[in-house]
């Protein structure tokens, strides 16, 4: 039974009786002593080590006839019992007396042997009275006057009326002193804990109390031996267990110990699975042979943890990280509760707890309806068809489950339940399919360069967006080929909003109708579409793309360039490793983006660089002008926020040059010369900000407010002045168009 169960001190003392009655020789001995060390090596018992010396100085020959042997074993098993329970409070003084007097009695057995023998003797006794009175026991002061008297005996007199301590060496004194101080701090703990004067409730709690106070002392040793009190008191208290374990993993650390603590542990309590883990980790810890870990892996797995299944999916879980394996797992768990333990229900939560962590997992959802079907429960399969049919998963994996669905019920289903997933399915499919298109149209029409050698579907889509990039450059074309105006600046925005098409709306140039002048109405706030297209034809390319975008309703990708550095006059042959090898000794690269031109593909010989921090950033603007691949390169630091505030100007920009397609003035001989000269004329057209006044300087008569444009004629013409459309105007300047707004 002991192999399997500790016995507790009474039952081994009761055991060794017992056995020590039934010797009749001394070669019985031996057989003794392994249940005495037995005994003493599960739990602290001074008891228990009494009568283990005292059998051996009785029954051992060589012990008994005071041979050097003998003697040396005894010795030995003296320092094991100091070791063991020395510290004992209480009851370590009984062991610390039994040492002396069996070094008394070796003393008196001397008589014979020469006075170098004796003395030495005398001096051992002597030792072993002064390390006694240095530790803390409940007997120290009888202690004290039993080493007086028999110092007597020696010829050396201790104490006298004024101090009782006199005539002793000043270490022996403070370390007395000192010991008669902890157990004056012990004594109030000694008292709670001992035995029989409180219930076992409130005795733990003494004992752990008492522990606390241990350890702030800062003793491992002291630590350990009341550790090993209170497990004897209290064997199966698993949380002692832990606690005494850890500490000993934290403070202690000695192998022997530890080894020997966990193996008791996991025997007293071993259906505490964290003590067979700290266990293996202990020997881990230690360097122990693969068959000792072996064997203690074994032995734990006869101990019947509490769902030895849910705890393994627990400890793999977050190793697993949700993968096939974490999803095998819990199917050969619930495999082991259906088809091992009979418990379909309990298999059934397996796959449920599954579901809500990883419900979008198609794989999930089939093991759970396979499972369903090998238990011939057909209502429960299609039930969880029902709940998992509408669910998205990745990849085709939404389609695949209600195909499954279909094939199910032409299998295991009527045709009332065929049809019923038919109506259910149906509009899911659709769904997919619909939002599976409107992906690959967007994938296709995203801005971006085109490599040759696309797929045709591709293709087309280019085709069509030049097509109507196309028609907006017509549109621009015609708006630069309307010399004239009518009544008031801009176009006739009253006549147009009633001949748009109806239904016809839309942002920027959604609409387009003829009037009967020629001219071009544009549909939606006319404001805003003037401005649209005087910035497309300011920008160009760059602005065409984004507003073919817009007609496509297609969202470009969005970048903040906060930490960003824009990079012109690129070679075309650059490549994205290339610009990180330039800016490999700054570092901080994190994206590099190489424009190209939206239909050939071929590069632009622009890059935006996107850069871990602004340390980065400065030290690559730095590289300004430094060559790569024979081309000086141009770094300069990308500032959306300033762009932001300057878009405004960008319209002002389109006004002084191509602001004059849209105001109808002057001869085409005029627009190509101003055309020739836009570097020489942009300058002036661009509006001065100083202290929150807009000063417009140039030909800037676009910007006339619309309320003036509609009850005034255009600045240059007069009040009975009738000029033809095809005569010229000239262009007034800012004083001149001050005095006309206060005339009138």
């Amino acid at each position: 039974m002991s192999a399997l169960f500790p016995l507790n001190p009474t039952m081994w003392q009761e055991w060794t009786k017992d056995e020590a009655c039934l010797i009749t020789s001394s070669e019985s001995v031996s057989s003794i002593e392994p249940l005495y060390e037995r005994g003493v090596h599960e739990y602290l018992s001074v008891p228990l080590w009494s009568e283990y010396l005292n059998f051996i100085q009785e029954r051992d020959e060589s012990v008994s006839q005071c041979t050097p042997e003998g003697v040396e074993k005894m010795r030995a098993l003296f320092e094991r019992a100091l070791t063991a329970a020395g510290l004992h409070v209480v009851d370590g003084g009984k062991l610390w007396a039994a040492y002396r007097e069996f070094e008394q009695a070796l003393l008196i057995a001397m008589e014979e042997n020469s006075k170098d023998v004796k003395d030495k003797q005398v001096d051992r006794i002597r030792n072993l009275f002064r390390r006694q009175l240095s530790v803390p026991l409940s007997d120290i002061d009888s202690t004290l006057q039993d080493y007086k008297f028999w110092e007597e005996q020696q010829g050396v007199v201790i104490g006298n009326d004024i101090d009782h301590l006199a005539g002793l060496p000043s270490n022996v004194i403070s370390a007395y002193k000192k010991a008669l101080q902890m157990y004056n701090a012990r004594a109030g703990y000694e008292e709670k804990v001992a035995r029989g004067k409180h219930a076992d409730t409130e005795l733990f709690q003494n004992y752990l109390s008492y522990i606390n106070f241990e350890e702030s002392s800062g003793d491992p040793a002291r630590v350990q031996i009341l550790y090993e009190r209170a497990i004897t008191e209290f064997p199966v208290a698993n949380d002692l267990w832990l606690s005494y374990t850890q500490y000993l993993d934290s403070n202690l650390k000695v192998p022997s110990i530890i080894k020997s603590v966990y193996a008791i542990a996991v025997r007293n309590c071993p259906w505490v699975e964290a003590l067979w883990a700290k266990y293996m980790l202990a020997l881990e810890r230690f360097d122990a042979s693969e068959e000792e870990l072996s064997a203690v892996f074994e032995r734990s797995l006869h101990c019947g943890f509490p769902n030895p299944n849910e705890r393994a999916a627990e400890y793999l879980s977050s190793h697993l990280n949700y993968t096939d394996q974490f999803l095998h797992l819990h199917a050969y768990w619930a495999r082991l509760e259906y088809q091992l333990g009979g418990d379909l229900e309990a298999a059934r939560g397996v796959w449920e707890s599954l579901i809500k962590t990883c419900g979008g997992m198609l794989e999930v959802w089939q093991g759970y309806i396979n499972m369903e079907l090998s238990a011939g429960n057909i209502s429960e399969a299609r039930a969880i068809y029902k709940k998992c049919y509408s669910r998205r998963f990745k990849g085709s994996g939404s389609e695949e489950i209600c195909e499954s669905w279909l094939r199910f019920e032409r299998e295991y289903g009527s045709l009332d339940d065929l049809d019923r997933a038919i109506t259910k399915v149906t509009p899911r499919l659709k769904e997919l399919r619909l939002f599976q298109q409107q992906q690959e149209t967007k994938s296709h029409e995203i801005v971006g360069p085109s490599p040759i050698g696309q797929k045709d579907d591709i293709t087309k889509s280019v085709t069509k967006e030049k097509a109507t990039y196309q028609a907006s450059s017509k549109l621009s074309n015609s708006l630069q080929a309307s010399n004239k105006r009518k009544t008031g600046v801009g176009f006739n925005d009253r006549k147009d909003q009633f001949k748009r098409k109806k239904g016809a709306h839309g942002k920027g140039l959604s609409s387009v109708t003829p009037n009967k002048g020629g001219e071009l109405g544009l549909s939606n706030n006319d404001g805003k579409d003037r401005d649209t297209v005087s910035r497309e034809l300011v920008h160009g390319e760059a602005y065409q793309q984004t507003e073919v975008a817009n007609l496509n309703s297609v969202e470009q990708p969005v970048y903040t360039d906060q930490c960003t550095a824009f990079l012109s006059n690129l070679s075309f042959e650059v490549t994205d490793e290339q610009l990180r090898q330039f800016f490999s000794d700054t570092g901080g690269v994190m994206a590099i983006r190489l424009l190209r031109d939206r239909f050939s593909g071929k590069p632009r010989g622009l890059a935006y660089i996107d850069f871990q921090n602004e340390e980065k950033l400065s030290a690559a603007v730095e590289k300004n002008r430094q060559t790569l691949l024979g081309k000086k390169v141009s770094i300069a630091r990308s500032n959306p926020k300033q762009s932001k505030r300057e878009q405004p100007g960008r319209g002002r920009i389109a006004g002084g040059r191509g602001g004059r397609a849209l105001s109808g003035r002057g001869s085409d001989t005029r627009t190509d010369e101003r055309r020739g000269s836009s570097a020489q004329s942009a300058p002036t057209a661009v509006s001065n900000q100083q202290k929150g006044h807009v000063k417009l300087t140039g030909s800037n008569t676009f910007a006339m407010p619309r309320n003036v444009a509609r009850t005034a004629r255009p600045l240059g013409w007069g009040v009975k002045d009738n000029r033809s459309n095809d005569a010229e105007e000239t262009p007034k300047s800012n004083e001149e168009f001050r005095k006309f707004l206060l005339k009138s």
